[in-house]
């Protein structure tokens, strides 16, 4: 292995101008992230001078096998931590051969939300709270927990301290600073309620660069977890019983709530939001309904609720900005599995381009 190690960290930039680039998609499931390397003739910092490349979207669920091309298109560029140097991570979004997006293509739809002038006049900020849980690769059960057994009852894990508290900090930290490095602004990191749960925070960030981000943030911590022989669960209630589950909540605010008189304009979203209760828990994420259930933190997941400092309400006001008078919200109906390029311009969507 340690032969190994040395062939990857060779500083390519000290032989050849020639870098790589790891373009990022999407699957056909919806949270399988795919990856695949090319070589580029010389370092690139703008994707609209990516070339296009393909990949075999009947491998993936996304094409028939009689048709199979899916044409990537780069979006986003990232430094690469694992390859370092003038290596890249590029996120992408798929097409097909004509140049339509394919229907697992959700960045395109997003997109055009984040672009309308009423949108971008705004100014949208977001900063998602992703939560995760890290599994034992062969039983598939929570890091440190007792094989077919259970843990002491949650209490002390919360930010714990402690080889009997905290399971995984290695692989918090490692994703943290490779985080940093690529460019992603990860704002902070914290153990969760239940042991071997995570949580990691990406924003604020502006409008589709708050998906690109997440879905690579995503991308390095399945990586990092995939070198230490962990798997990485988004399944927003990984343990049934008496465990909090795992969420994305996600924190909103436009320009004219970050202003003087804001509050007003966060009391009128909120309204809308509820009035669009069933619509957004429908997009919020898979099996929300096994986490959304008036305990645990949450709100049921039939009901809609908002509250100042309240962490059992659909939405939450902080008293920061019940203070101030302006600021932001959070929405914490978001299952960890969430979709940000779904969840982030619905929140926008609604809040800014719905008219009730």
């Amino acid at each position: 292995m340690s032969l190994i190690n040395d062939f990857i960290k060779f500083n390519l930039n000290e032989t050849t101008r020639k870098s790589i680039a790891e373009y990022l998609w999407i699957g056909g499931a919806g949270m399988d992230l795919r990856s695949k390397a090319r070589t580029l003739p010389e370092p690139v910092t703008d994707p609209a001078k990516l070339p296009l490349w393909n990949f075999d979207g009947s491998s993936t669920d996304q094409a028939p096998g009689d048709d199979s091309e899916v044409i990537l298109r780069p979006q986003a560029i990232f430094r690469d931590p694992f390859r370092g140097g003038s290596n890249i991570l590029v996120m992408c979004d798929t097409y097909t051969p004509a140049g339509d997006p394919i229907p697992t293509n959700k960045r395109f739809s997003a997109d055009k939300i984040f672009n309308h002038p009423d949108v971008a006049a705004e100014e949208p900020w977001f900063g998602i709270e992703q939560e995760y849980t890290l599994l034992q690769k062969d039983t598939k059960w929570p890091l440190g927990w007792p094989v077919g057994g259970f843990p002491g009852p949650q209490g002390p894990y919360y930010c714990g301290v402690g080889a009997d508290k905290s399971f995984g900090r290695d692989i918090v930290d490692a994703h943290y600073k490779a985080c940093l490095y690529a460019g992603i602004n990860i704002s902070g990191i914290n153990g969760e309620v239940m042991p071997a749960q995570w949580e990691f925070q990406v924003g604020p960030a502006t409008g589709i660069s708050a998906g690109d981000q997440l879905w690579v943030a995503r991308y390095i911590l399945e990586r990092i977890t995939e070198i230490a022989g962990v798997v990485l669960s988004f399944d927003p209630k990984p343990i049934p019983g008496d465990w909090n589950g795992a969420g994305a909540h996600t924190n909103y605010s436009t320009k004219p709530m970050r202003n003087d008189g804001g509050i007003d304009v966060i009391r009128k979203a909120i309204e809308k939001l509820g009035l669009r209760h069933e619509q957004h828990i429908a997009a919020y994420g898979e099996g929300n309904d096994r986490r959304l259930t008036g305990r645990h933190e949450t709100a049921d997941i039939n009901s809609f609720s908002w509250g100042v400092a309240n962490r059992g309400a659909s939405i939450r006001v902080g008293r920061d900005t019940e203070k101030a008078g302006k600021g932001y919200f959070e929405d914490r109906r978001p299952a960890s599995n969430m979709d940000p390029y779904v969840v982030t311009s619905m929140i926008a969507e609604t809040t800014i381009l719905w008219k009730p």
